[in-house]
């Protein structure tokens, strides 16, 4: 079957409206202005997920490997999401962040991620305890690193910016629309989605977050791995005079998650979180938010389970502190220790589409992989709104070549 240029409904079809999936239909609009695409978001409006539910911080680079997709991405996209934000009036400082050792198990960490930052390019100042409260007065460690180019933004005002630019430029942003089936073809693909709508395109990008796994299973391809969403738990503090910043502990290697920090928003409020505890459904906020056949998939998956075995105390600390506000303080009292238990409210959760493979490994880079007209984008955790525009261009870029 040979199609002509009008029986098709776009050039590239976008499957997720959150910030990287805007952030790759603004790119393809820039890179190949006259590509026609449409983005298709199941919520009533884009960044409902991820993008909306996250501390908001622009992330440095300093975590992560040297030579890897995050450190490079982070890298570059923390420098061009701040000028990104600056060209368009998105509320965002640059106010760095303290990195804190307080206990002497975490200080060859604590040195490590010193070296890694260099590696990576990345100023870093190392500091004492007297120079710690210099930065932060009601902080206390034995030592800390400043990491000068960490900042702040309104992601979803990057997002309504990004969905805003790429309309300018002839793409289309449909809500309401969830994927349900996908047929693909020599000459490109064909979804139908909830409204009963079918759409034709030459091409495809898989960012459907949450349900990425899904969405390359409906296409007939075989991911290699699942998402095994993780909520995260955050509190605010009832004052937040108590901190400037950020203030970050030192991570544990072992695990892709940062650790309960405390992060200071553009509104002045002052985030803590999150913890990491497994969620009952892929979009699960709370305890009361049960999917019974997301759960089973979730459990039906071998890797599920062997991260169960491999980190089962590390996940008992999480979830203890889920339900007790009590453990959650004392875990915030070693890097604040001004902190009460009266001291903290709290606020939304977020979830964690975090990629899992068979064996149990938790994948810890960006995972992008490409079949037959369609790119699929199966893992983009932190730093992937940092590093949205790095990422758009590169998911853009493999998308136009299929084309």
């Amino acid at each position: 079957m040979v199609l002509s240029e009008r029986d098709f409904d776009c050039d590239v079809l976008v499957v997720g409206g959150g910030i990287v999936g805007l952030s790759t239909a603004y790119a393809v609009t820039r890179a190949a202005p006259g590509t026609t695409v449409i983005v298709l978001e199941k919520e009533p409006g884009t960044a409902r997920h991820q993008t909306g539910r996250n501390s908001g911080v622009i992330h440095s680079g300093i975590y992560y490997r040297p030579g890897s997709l995050k450190a490079r991405f982070a890298v570059q996209g923390a420098a061009e999401m701040v000028s990104f934000c600056a060209t368009h009036d998105i509320d965002h400082q640059v106010t760095g962040k303290l990195i804190v050792a307080t206990g002497r198990d975490e200080l060859p960490r604590l040195h490590a991620l010193v070296q890694r930052g260099r590696e990576n390019g990345i100023p870093v100042r190392e500091l004492g305890p007297a120079q710690i409260t210099e930065y932060e007065p009601e902080v206390r460690g034995l030592a800390a690193i400043h990491v000068e180019t960490t900042g702040i933004c309104d992601f979803v005002g990057v997002a309504d910016r990004l969905a805003h630019e790429a309309s300018q430029n002839g793409a289309e942003v449909r809500c309401g629309e969830e994927v349900v089936a996908i047929d693909r073809r020599p000459w490109g693909v064909a979804v139908k989605t909830s409204s009963g709508s079918i759409l034709r395109a030459r091409a495809m990008v898989n960012c459907a977050g949450l349900y990425c796994d899904r969405l390359a299973q409906l296409a007939g391809d075989d991911p290699e791995m699942r998402i095994v969403p993780f909520r995260g738990e955050y509190y605010e503090l009832t004052d937040p005079s108590l901190v400037r910043g950020l203030v970050y502990p030192v991570p544990d290697p072992a695990f892709p998650f940062l650790g309960v920090h405390l992060t200071r928003g553009v509104d002045g409020g002052v985030h803590v979180g999150p913890n990491a505890v497994p969620a009952l459904a892929r979009e699960g906020y709370d305890w009361s938010t049960v999917r019974p056949r997301e759960l089973a998939q979730t459990l039906a998956w071998p890797g599920s389970w062997r991260i169960a075995g491999r980190h089962w105390r590390y996940g008992a600390g999480e979830l203890h502190r889920s339900w007790s506000t009590s453990a959650f303080t004392t875990a915030v009292r070693r890097l604040l220790p001004a902190i009460t238990e009266a001291g903290l409210r709290p606020a939304a959760a977020g979830v964690r589409a975090q990629a899992v493979l068979r064996d149990g490994t938790l994948v810890d880079d960006f995972l992008i992989k490409e079949s037959v007209r369609i790119v699929h984008v199966l893992n983009a955790p932190s730093p992937a709104a940092t590093a949205s525009l790095p990422i758009g261009r590169e998911v853009a870029r493999r998308v136009l070549a299929q084309l």
